[in-house]
């Protein structure tokens, strides 16, 4: 087949962490041709979604990941699948994105599906399981954040629309910068705030769990470094092996069917404790620490998944 992938700059990626690295790597064993683009250089020319890119071959190589060829503007609907991989933040130039590529897709499969990949956001999907997540509240309303503190007490503060741990606050029932933290993010920013009751299990670590076609194929645990509370790996998070307990099963059985109806054939959920606290269908992360823990081919996996529904 012939992929493009719709990413951030290949050539500096971390060919040991990055998914969608794995991701080509294991199309390109499997023969399948490879394109590569930025998501700038999507485009809509006269009735056409067009992409400015490079035909790509991966290798792992620390200083040199990619071999790109001359840049050339390709029609997406020449391609058999484009993958969604840009990293958020989720703003209006990723809400375009979605966008132009739900014009070519399903004829061009665009993994995630675009449309639900728009309306299916991280912090938002989880509203659709309240008895899977910790009490949540999202608001601008400062008196509204407030009043879920005084309720509830120890709390997680942080953008609708944030990633990789960015701007993610603790307070606890002691913290006196509630109203500091919301006039910061309020002057700078537009989006709302998502509010949390802390979850003291987190310590032990945040499980992410990769579910390829709404089935869960594993997890690993992501150990929050001495005097952090977020455990994101962009942040020093630390990545340990650890099984599925019977509440993630629980947890994937509900959701999964929905992710596949939608079409999210590579999603990673955020499990602390026993509640949902994400999940992630824009650019998931975690294929290559898994596939270090389990010895198993989660690339694969997925590939196969896209590959029977190119068959269909």
């Amino acid at each position: 087949m012939k992929i493009a992938f719709q990413m951030d700059p290949i050539l500096s990626v971390d060919i040991n962490a990055d998914s969608s690295f794995r991701l080509a790597e294991e199309a390109q064993k499997r023969g399948h041709e490879l394109f590569y683009y930025t998501p700038d250089k999507l485009a809509f020319e006269e009735g056409v979604v067009t992409a400015r890119g490079h035909t790509m071959t991966v290798q792992r190589v620390a200083d040199r990941p990619a071999l790109l060829g001359e840049e050339e503007t390709i029609p997406l609907e020449h391609f058999d699948v484009v993958w969604l991989r840009q990293d958020p933040p989720f703003d209006m130039h990723y809400i375009t994105s979605t966008h132009l590529l739900q014009r070519v897709h399903p004829k061009t499969l665009v993994v995630n599906d675009p449309f639900w990949v728009r309306n299916y956001p991280e912090k938002l999907l989880v509203l659709d399981f309240p008895d899977l997540t910790p009490p949540t509240t999202i608001a601008r309303d400062l008196q509204t954040i407030k009043a879920f503190k005084e309720k509830h007490g120890d709390i997680i503060l942080k953008p609708l629309y944030g990633n990789g741990g960015a701007g993610v606050f603790r307070l606890d029932r002691s913290d006196r910068n509630l109203t500091s933290l919301h006039e910061l993010f309020t002057g700078f920013s537009r989006e709302p705030l998502i509010v949390q009751k802390f979850l003291p299990a987190v310590t032990q670590g945040d499980k992410r769990v990769i579910l390829v076609d709404g089935e869960p194929v594993g997890a690993i645990n992501r150990v929050p470094a001495q005097g952090e509370t977020r455990s994101n790996m962009h942040v020093g998070g630390r990545p340990e092996k650890i099984g599925l307990t019977e509440r993630d099963k629980e947890i994937c059985a509900k959701i999964g069917p929905l992710l596949r109806e939608k079409g999210q054939i590579f999603v990673g959920i955020d499990v602390i404790g026993e509640y949902l606290t994400e999940i992630n269908v824009t650019s998931p992360t975690g294929i290559q620490e898994l596939e270090r823990f389990e010895d198993r081919n989660i690339a694969e996996l997925i590939w196969q998944a896209i590959e029977s529904k190119r068959e269909a």
